[in-house]
């Protein structure tokens, strides 16, 4: 039998001290002033954050008159909750809307939509370059802006006209403006890979190296599982991610595994199949053993007997993350004395090395440069090269 739809509180008048209220759940929220604008935007945002996304279309469906663009962004953070997920994890994009979102919230949160032009995104954009965000992040943040006034065209809270007058307000050009640029990603020299490497646990060392040769992105280094590479028994492996940045756009990756990765990375694929070959888990267990093993003073009675504490409330994990693998090498780069290098670098250094080899087509494929309109006739030639790259560089 199906449930019935929560129904939605009111908005109420407190007669004792003239404010606005509404209850949920048991609990009253004061809203302000009755009547004010800023009583029902915080309302509505109310409503949005406890009852969902569709609620919130419902009630906002042909009010763009009065629609404010805090409810608005409330109905978008709702559907991108769902919508910017992949394994059951939310991607960055979710945390780039929130700073996308800051500044347009402080500035025209309890203005009306149907308000809000060029103009006011201009503003809004001048107070991301006051804010020190690079050129390419702002024209990134405007867009991540006009996408949810599209959403909500499409969901038909507010009319066509408004995502259309958004549109004419161009991006920030190089030297056009007073946001400062961002450094670009460049390769990192081995020479200094190499100083770092003694400051690393054995799991990072390996990863470190294995990526070097096979000019992979660090997320994909960080899941790799022995069933996730085919054709051991060739001459040229190949590792197929479980989860890679284009695979929403239904585009394949594979990662060719040449000689010298192959006898790195054998160590690590004798393990269960499922299980990823670096584990921060396993990586803090062998610390742990061999600081153990090293003990220069044998433990008392009354040591052993102690009930150990926790390091920290958040135990290591099964699988590096992108950030846990930089951090790590941030840590090392400090400890070794050198100018800090980010894993993405090694990438970079891969595609530099194998473009001065064999040339710009064979840096792309080999990297994974693919594009979406890329044909499959097309992709399978670029497979090939990348196989032929790999053997002959090893």
């Amino acid at each position: 039998m199906l449930s019935k739809p929560a129904k939605i509180p009111s908005y109420c008048k407190h007669k004792a001290s003239g404010q606005a209220v509404v209850h949920i759940k048991g609990k009253s929220h004061y809203l302000g002033l009755y009547g004010s604008p800023e009583s029902h935007s915080k309302y509505h945002q109310l409503i949005a954050e406890n009852f969902g996304e569709k609620r919130v279309e419902c009630s906002a469906r042909g009010r763009g008159s009065d629609l404010t663009v805090v409810e608005l962004i409330a109905a978008y953070w709702n559907h991108a909750k769902s919508y910017y997920v992949k394994n059951g994890e939310p991607t960055s994009e979710q945390y780039s809307l929130k700073l996308a979102f800051r500044p347009l919230k402080k500035l025209y949160g309890h203005s009306l939509v149907s308000d809000f032009g060029p103009l006011s995104l201009e503003i809004v954009r001048d107070e991301m370059i006051e804010a020190g965000i690079t050129r390419s992040r702002i024209n990134q943040h405007v867009g991540r802006i006009r996408r949810m006034f599209k959403w909500g065209v499409a969901k038909e809270m507010l009319p066509v006209e408004i995502y259309q007058s958004l549109m004419s307000l161009d991006g920030l050009k190089k030297g056009r403006s007073s946001a400062i640029e961002s450094k670009a990603v460049k390769s990192v020299a081995w020479s200094i890979v190499k100083k770092t490497l003694p400051y690393l646990p054995a799991q990072i060392q390996a990863m470190v190296r294995i990526q070097m040769l096979l000019g992979c992105r660090p997320s994909e280094i960080a899941q790799l599982r022995p069933c996730d590479v085919f054709d051991r028994d060739q001459e040229v492996w190949v590792y197929e991610p479980e989860s890679h940045k284009s695979e929403h756009r239904d585009l394949d990756r594979k990662i060719f595994i040449g000689r010298r990765a192959q006898i790195l990375l054998k160590k690590w694929l004798s393990r269960d199949s499922e299980k990823y070959c670096f584990s921060p888990k396993e990586s803090r267990e062998q610390y742990d053993y061999e600081r153990s093993q090293n003990r220069r003073t044998p433990h008392t009675p009354s040591s052993r007997s102690r009930r150990r504490k926790k390091r920290c409330k958040k135990q290591p994990g099964e699988k590096y993350t992108t950030l846990s693998y930089g951090r790590a090498i941030r840590n090392a780069c400090r400890k070794a004395g050198v100018e800090s290098w980010s894993p993405h670098q090694l990438r970079h250094t891969r595609a530099t090395i194998i473009r001065k080899k064999h040339g710009l087509e064979a840096s792309q494929v080999v990297m994974g440069h693919s594009k979406a309109d890329v044909t499959q006739i097309y992709a399978e030639r670029n497979y090939e090269l990348a196989k032929e790259v790999v053997r002959l560089d090893g």
